[in-house]
């Protein structure tokens, strides 16, 4: 499937010019390849008149190609192998902000298409059950909490706030045989760190985990150092997870999307070079000094009078981490883009610093200047939307798409070795550097 160079046509066109197919065009060594202005399926003489309409002219035509499905440019599909968004289990999620459960209430929430009910016990340790009553599918989150069991609002069944183990049924009568111990909501493990209440999702119902599985920590992010501040942002994002996470890790889009003063603009386009490292479940950006077109990091450099240095991780099944040192200054974030729906999904910024933190410029930029950013990104997956209704296959070109790429081969590896039970084989090659305009 190569470049398809086409007959010169038009109403006046005496003798048509056909040239044959190539599989590839060079210019000084790398390979090239040319996107469509409308995609051509085939060919043949009503796709020539399509063209035609659209006023190509031949020089035009030359440059086109047409294709059965997407393209790298290794010429290898740019589609996941498993469906568009499929989600991955067997991970921790953010599910809620820490302060929206407090005391005895009873918070709703929904993950990967669960819905949740999220609490904390008479000790402040919190919980997640599967918001339905397995006897009537109620939503337990409308019924009543005693800081141990969730009793349902429709029968009154009481549930272990943790195990979802039932405890009790009122309409049993004293000689009924129904063994209601034997009678669970769906539950998930829980926990609290960085200003969040995560669930382990092991599975879509809530089984019960074997009982040797060991859930794996809960994300931490890193901080180095014993005071500082920190802040969070969220927003919520209409689109598959797939969509959300590989615009996280897009590093070209910014002089268009993100056009500002204190950040890029088009005239600030220049040549990058990223050297990458494969890590568990994910990649890494290796340490390297900030992109000298971003103002915040030049007023970094003013600030501390140190130069910086800032290193980047992606980890399945959503997490972004970024760290930027100079000398004894930190700031450190990670962002997560957690499915909602297959058509929503939630980001979730969290950012931790000790950079001069009686001065308020780092509070500023995140919390004046960051929701802003992620509204460029949020409108800009809101347009795409309307394009993803009639095109869902995307194409994925040379290194400044590669992240992209890695993270569709880690996730069908992952997926492959809870299919077959086999160690996860890591798709991501040694170090590599990778080369972009942005």
């Amino acid at each position: 499937m190569g470049v398809m160079e086409v007959q010169k046509f038009g109403a006046h066109a005496p003798n048509p010019i056909v040239i044959l197919p190539v599989e590839r065009a060079r210019v000084d060594g790398p390979l090239v390849q040319f996107v469509p202005v409308r995609r051509y399926p085939s060919p043949d003489s009503s796709q020539l008149r399509l063209a035609a309409a659209d006023g190509l002219r031949f020089a035009d035509m030359r440059r086109m190609y047409y294709d059965k499905r997407p393209l790298m440019n290794e010429g290898t599909p740019a589609k996941p192998t498993g469906a568009s968004g499929e989600m991955l289990w067997g991970f921790w999620y953010p599910a809620l902000r820490s302060d929206h459960v407090r005391g005895r209430h009873l918070a709703r929430t929904m993950l990967l298409e669960v819905p949740l009910l999220i609490g904390r016990d008479a000790a402040g340790k919190p919980f997640a059950l599967r918001d339905i009553c397995p006897h009537r599918a109620y939503p337990l989150s409308f019924g009543e909490f005693d800081g141990e069991s969730v009793e349902c609002a429709y029968h009154g069944w009481k549930f272990d706030a943790h195990t979802g183990q039932c405890r009790h049924i009122p309409s049993l009568t004293a000689d009924s045989k129904l063994k209601s111990e034997r009678i669970y909501a769906g539950s998930f493990p829980c926990a609290e760190h960085d200003g969040y209440l995560w669930a382990f999702m092991t599975n879509p119902e809530g089984r019960a985990l074997a009982a040797n599985y060991a859930v794996p920590p809960v994300p931490e992010l890193p901080t180095f150092s014993q005071h500082y501040k920190i802040a969070h942002l969220a927003a919520d994002l209409p689109c598959n997870v797939d969509h959300g996470i590989i615009g996280l890790m897009d590093p070209a889009h910014g002089p268009f999307v993100h056009q500002a003063w204190w950040w890029r603009t088009r005239r600030s386009i220049r040549d990058k070079a990223k050297q990458f490292e494969p890590i568990p479940n994910g990649f890494r950006m290796s340490p390297h000094a900030p992109s000298a077109n971003s103002a915040p990091y030049k007023i970094l450099k003013l600030i501390t009078g140190e130069p910086a240095t800032t290193m980047i991780d992606f980890v399945l099944p959503n997490q972004r981490f970024e760290q930027i040192r100079a000398g004894k200054y930190w700031l450190s974030s990670r962002t997560t883009v957690t499915p909602i729906r297959h058509d929503l999904c939630r980001l979730d910024f969290v950012a931790a610093w000790n950079i001069l933190p009686w001065f308020p410029i780092v509070s500023f930029i995140i919390r004046v200047l960051g929701p802003r950013f992620i509204r460029q990104d949020t409108t800009v997956i809101e347009k795409q939307g309307l394009g993803l209704k009639y095109e869902e296959r995307m194409m994925l070109v040379d290194d400044a798409d590669r992240q992209a790429r890695w993270y569709f081969d880690l996730k069908a590896a992952h997926l492959e070795s809870q299919r077959t039970g086999q160690p996860m084989h890591h798709p991501v090659a040694g170090p590599v550097t990778l080369r972009w305009r942005s």
